[in-house]
């Protein structure tokens, strides 16, 4: 019924202020591929070791931060332009962050996770979150305790009108970094050895070390794509909204957490599509629906529902637990 009147709403909204409403879903789109990039790394790590890393949200905001200072301090780019230089600049500081992400990520597995894996689930569990306080106060330390805005932007500034609708050229710049990841890193863990590796940690580490895999390395590995994962996502939000907090790993955690969950933990696609219609639910809210001070409420309230009706998420599935 709750939905029905969402629908009912949305349509007279569609029909009454057509231009609010695309340009409204085009900018929580642009929003939800940032979610999207960051789910990828939580259902990543969970899909191998039932992990629900809370650190990752706070490595993400670290990326956003660590993507500042290359550009601003090592690259010396203080001011928002777009040109052949600003591109290498840009994609030297994504290369850079994903890289400075990931090894952090690693660093986590190994010093706190490792010995953990047999413990409990609520010690790695306890543990994550310990981290996540640890990298937030990083944070605190690097960025300060007050937003910080006014970054250089090294992407287009401008933007795409149709009918009315106002499309930024950052939102095909964000589609065309998050489309391939996902193309990439679901070819890479279907089809690839190191994939298939994957795959027989997650099923039973005991087996795949019996079968000659290294599930030390794996799982490293793994870590390693959902770091680089939080970069990538981290130097898009940098470039993109232009600001950085050291508690924004926290707000946008949830998000992707629930991204993750709502599409299917575990499930690449799933992480992607959960990621896309929080964006999508978020940006319509804050427009044409209860306003920004109920955004939260709204899509933690969908995620209540989905999981009430389906809990495996919508593309996940039930499998059998493990004994």
């Amino acid at each position: 019924m709750i939905l029905g009147l969402a629908a009912l709403w949305l349509g007279w909204k569609l029909v009454t202020e057509p231009v609010l409403v695309f340009s409204s879903a085009v900018a929580g789109l642009s929003n939800g591929a940032l979610y999207a990039l960051i789910a990828l790394g939580y259902t990543l790590v969970y899909g191998i070791i039932e992990l629900i890393n809370f650190a990752h949200g706070d490595l993400f905001m670290l990326g956003t931060l660590f993507s500042g200072f290359m550009l601003v301090t090592v690259l010396s780019q203080t001011v928002t332009q777009v040109s052949a230089l600003g591109w290498l600049a840009f994609l030297f500081a994504l290369i850079a962050t994903a890289a400075f992400c990931a090894g952090i990520n690693v660093s986590i597995e190994f010093l706190a996770y490792r010995r953990l894996r047999r413990a409990p689930k609520l010690a790695p569990l306890i543990t994550a979150v310990g981290m996540s306080f640890i990298l937030q106060f990083v944070g605190l330390k690097w960025n300060g305790s007050m937003q910080k805005s006014g970054w250089p932007s090294l992407l287009p500034t401008g933007a795409l009108h149709i009918g009315g609708v106002e499309i930024k050229y950052t939102f095909f710049v964000v589609l065309a970094v998050t489309i391939p990841v996902l193309l990439l890193l679901s070819w890479l863990v279907t089809k690839t050895r190191a994939g298939k590796a994957m795959r027989a940690t997650a099923q039973d580490q005991d087996a795949a070390r019996l079968m000659g895999v290294n599930v030390n390395r794996i799982i490293s590995f793994t870590f390693a794509i959902g770091g680089a994962l939080a970069g990538v996502a981290g130097v898009m939000w940098q470039q993109t909204i232009g600001t950085t907090r050291y508690d924004l790993g926290f707000q946008l955690g949830l998000y992707a957490f629930t991204a993750a969950v709502l599409g299917g933990i575990g499930n690449l696609t799933g992480a992607v599509l959960g990621g896309v219609l929080i964006g999508l639910i978020q940006g319509l809210n804050d427009s044409v629906g209860l306003g920004q001070d109920w955004s939260n409420t709204v899509v933690f309230a969908i995620l209540i529902l989905v999981m009430v009706f389906r809990p495996t998420g919508l593309l996940g599935s039930t499998v059998g637990e493990k004994v």
